[in-house]
């Protein structure tokens, strides 16, 4: 049963929700790889998934750590929010380009911009915010100097505040339970950030009209999801939006937000 409308819980006022994105900057480190999409990652319209998307810029992620000698300095990092604007999906066959680069940090977490480019066309446009994580502790640790300087030479800011964007409260909300898999599980013993898209992808594929043009997919993470907990979807639609809570019993472990752009 799809999602019944309510407008006030599905859609935000928030300015921050609609800002564009920045744009690839002329000068700075922007790092570049590519590789062909999987046919793993596409749903029923040979089109790239928001969990492949997601996936994808946590391995560019990866390398673009190791292309910087930062691999073994700073290896791991958690995800509070990632933005996915869908401009024009990426549909199979394609080699797929992807530039990343930092769009705004502070001394303990970054703002990080991946543009993806199919070769056949389509173009999709994201940016996470990152948090680095000491790899002996797992808490949040300084960025090196180095790092600063590194990621720092394609943004001018440089005193990058955390912010909520998706925090509307849902009313009467349609229920789907979303049952957990001992694969969902990440290194921090929590659910992986790519699983949560997993469960936007089955909302949305309730909602055709809204994937049909552009759109942009907000997904903010509140607080860890262990295996076994009893995690189900709340979400509320508007047409042209539609708001989600990753929820274990009452309590909100992540929000997500999709509306046309």
């Amino acid at each position: 049963m799809p999602p019944r409308s309510h407008a006030r819980s599905a859609v935000s006022t928030n300015p921050d929700l609609t800002a564009p994105l920045v744009p690839v900057p002329d000068e700075g480190y922007v790092y570049q790889t590519g590789w062909r999409l999987a046919t793993s990652d596409i749903d029923e319209h040979r089109r790239l998934r928001l969990d492949g998307v997601a996936r994808y810029i946590q391995e560019v992620g990866a390398e673009h750590l190791a292309d910087a000698d930062l691999a073994e300095v700073h290896p791991h990092w958690i995800v509070l929010r990632t933005v996915i604007d869908v401009i024009e999906p990426i549909e199979i066959p394609s080699e797929i380009t992807f530039r990343r680069w930092c769009a705004g940090l502070s001394s303990r977490w970054c703002n990080m911009r991946v543009q993806l480019e199919g070769s056949q066309g389509g173009r999709i446009e994201t940016e996470g915010f990152w948090i680095c994580m000491n790899k002996d502790t797992l808490t949040p640790s300084r960025l090196t100097d180095y790092c600063i300087e590194r990621f720092g030479s394609t943004t001018d800011n440089h005193r990058l505040k955390w912010r909520p964007q998706v925090t509307d409260p849902l009313d009467d909300p349609v229920t789907t339970p979303f049952p957990l898999r001992r694969t969902d599980i990440d290194l921090f013993e929590h659910v992986n950030n790519t699983i949560y898209w997993h469960g936007v992808h089955e909302i949305l594929g309730q909602l055709p009209e809204l994937e049909s043009k552009p759109y942009r997919a907000v997904l903010e993470y509140r607080s860890p999801i262990k295996y076994g907990e009893p995690l189900t979807i709340c979400s509320a639609n508007r047409g042209d939006s539609v708001l989600m809570h990753f929820t274990v019993g009452d309590d909100v472990r992540a929000a997500a937000l999709v509306r046309s752009i």
